[in-house]
């Protein structure tokens, strides 16, 4: 299995996307992935609060953590690709982890 760094959506409509990256993920494994989405990770109840930015920055600095170890970035889009996406991928590009891009319907 490749293990990659799973990006989609989190802030905004955060039930809508929540339930979207859950079927990516569901998506990625069927593909044979290991994925990983640091996004549905931390912002668990009891983990971080995703509206505190001290604690954000500290849960996408963990997520970002994980791109040296990752054979890919997969970038589920259908909603849009946010700020926090963006930011992921270029880092991901400066350390030459290549980016995937896919939608499976909303």
């Amino acid at each position: 299995m490749k293990c990659v760094i799973l990006e989609s959506p989190y802030a905004g409509d955060v039930e809508r996307n929540v339930a979207y990256a859950k079927r990516a993920i569901l998506d990625s494994l069927v593909r044979g992935e290991a994925p990983i989405a640091s996004h549905l990770l931390f912002t668990q109840p009891g983990i971080l609060d995703d509206k505190d930015s001290t604690q954000r920055e500290l849960g996408i600095n963990a997520g970002h953590a994980w791109l040296s170890k990752a054979d890919k970035i997969v970038v589920y889009e259908d909603y849009g690709i946010s700020a926090g996406m963006t930011a992921s991928i270029l880092l991901a590009s400066r350390m030459g982890v290549q980016a995937e891009y896919r939608k499976i319907g909303k």
